[in-house]
């Protein structure tokens, strides 16, 4: 079956691509496609020619056709690849036409799936493609690329070949004992096993990150009622996303948006002050607060640098969660008549000072640059940014999260002297569990649930 998509956004553009695979790719684009002298299926792979497009006698429009012969394609079958105008219309007429021509539609997914079932991706690397085509920064962009280009499954795939041949020694020894086999040496296999434990705790940590980078860093916004908090994050997003007053406790409720400060994104939340509250709206708007302030990634603190810390500041600063990275905003600079407030004492990164109110644009610019390189110093410059091994998705997680369990099985089984045949088990599932994840033993259901999520064209 021949496969055909538009693999370019269908909107207004200089130029659109459609896409078509499969056997009689080139046969089918040969009965729309018009170019002098010769025509597609005369042609070598990766050759241009330009022409037209045709359907009933009428032409279409220009076009560009490429040809790639199987296996050197995407696919690894025969793939033609038309480029056009981009106007919707006429993309959407030339499509039309190589379905009259024996095409039929792409589904979601399926060139990159076809991808995959012929062996030019793995299926770690083929779910890379959508994070590449969906990365919105550049540092997301760089680690989806490194996945694509096959870092996190060469990893896996060393792995699962240690222990496959940690198993197959262990087999042999059990199997032919009358035969000159080196003899088993539990110490080494708990070496090994213990490295395989290590490694795989390594690629597991990656997740957090990985979904810092595509889901963005959970951000509250926290401070005293009237302390800034609102202008702050007016400023962050550059819209009135906060309604700001001189009047304590405005905000009654989180309001939420995601801002992108550079390669970084912070899905920020301004949240109501923490304070006894007088009425009931405003009482629930305070225990949303303490409900954002446990479950953030990052907590910013508003503090009134024209007045010393009182009660409600130093409540807000025993109500900091353990573990989770706060930066301090000495807000009101222009007000300040007395010193600073002293939050030295307290567990923050990062302290910056500010007028959110009346900074110049150059102010509020060096702010956003400062919070950027603090926010990438806390998450992402520790783990070496775009080459590390990073997990992307929950199907990955969990697998990885799976093989590790059964690698410690394994180097438990050693440890208590079990018999070889246990070990082998043990080791055997761990390297069927990671060659799941790389797709070289996945059922049909599987891979159908991941290409679901692509898009059409890709």
């Amino acid at each position: 079956m021949t496969i055909a998509a538009v693999s370019t956004a269908l909107s207004p553009a200089g130029i659109a691509v459609i896409r078509i695979s499969g056997d009689d790719a080139v046969a089918i684009a040969d009965r729309v496609f018009r170019t002098r002298g010769r025509t597609l299926s005369d042609m070598a792979g990766y050759t241009c020619a330009y022409g037209a497009v045709f359907s009933r006698g009428e032409k279409l429009d220009e076009a560009v056709a490429t040809v790639f012969r199987a296996p050197h394609s995407y696919t690894g079958e025969d793939v033609v690849e038309l480029s056009c105008h981009g106007g919707t219309a006429v993309t959407l007429e030339i499509l039309r036409a190589l379905y009259d021509a024996g095409a039929v539609p792409a589904g979601p997914g399926e060139f990159t799936k076809r991808a995959f079932l012929g062996g030019k991706l793995d299926l770690i690397e083929a779910e890379s493609v959508m994070d590449i085509i969906r990365a919105s920064s550049s540092d997301e962009a760089r680690a989806a690329v490194s996945v694509k280009d096959g870092r996190l499954s060469r990893a896996i795939n060393a792995l699962k070949e240690t222990l496959l041949s940690t198993a197959a020694h262990l087999g042999a020894w059990a199997d032919y004992p009358e035969e000159d086999i080196p003899e088993v040496d539990p110490d080494m296999i708990e070496t090994t096993l213990n490295t395989v434990v290590e490694q795989l705790v390594t690629i597991l940590g990656s997740y957090d990150n990985g979904r810092l980078l595509t889901d963005g860093i959970n951000t509250v916004i926290v401070g005293k009622p009237n302390v800034g908090k609102s202008t702050l994050m007016n400023l962050l997003s550059g819209e009135q996303m906060s309604i700001v007053t001189d009047i304590p406790g405005t905000t009654r409720d989180s309001i939420e948006a995601a801002v992108r400060l550079g390669s970084v994104r912070l899905n920020l939340t301004d949240t109501a002050g923490l304070r006894e509250a007088d009425n009931e709206i405003e009482r629930i708007g305070v225990s949303r607060t303490r409900e954002k302030l446990r479950a953030a990634s990052l907590i910013i603190c508003v503090f009134d640098t024209s007045e010393p810390l009182d009660i409600e500041d130093r409540e807000l600063l025993v109500a900091l969660p353990d573990g989770v990275p706060a930066i301090a905003i000495c807000n009101k600079t222009d007000l300040s008549t007395v010193d600073a407030p002293d939050i030295s004492e307290a567990r923050f990164s990062y302290i910056f000072s500010i007028s959110a109110k009346y900074s110049t644009e150059r102010e509020r610019a060096a702010l956003t640059t400062a919070l950027q390189d603090a926010v990438r110093e806390l998450f992402f410059d520790h783990c070496g940014g775009s080459g590390e091994i990073l997990l992307y998705n929950e199907r990955q997680r969990s697998l990885t999260e799976r093989a590790l369990n059964a690698a410690k099985d394994a180097l438990s089984a050693v440890r208590r002297g079990e018999t070889l045949d246990a070990v082998t088990v043990a080791i055997e599932d761990t390297a069927g569990l990671l060659a799941e994840l790389t797709g070289e033993r996945v059922t049909d259901e599987v891979v159908d649930r991941v290409f679901h999520h692509f898009c059409v064209g890709k």
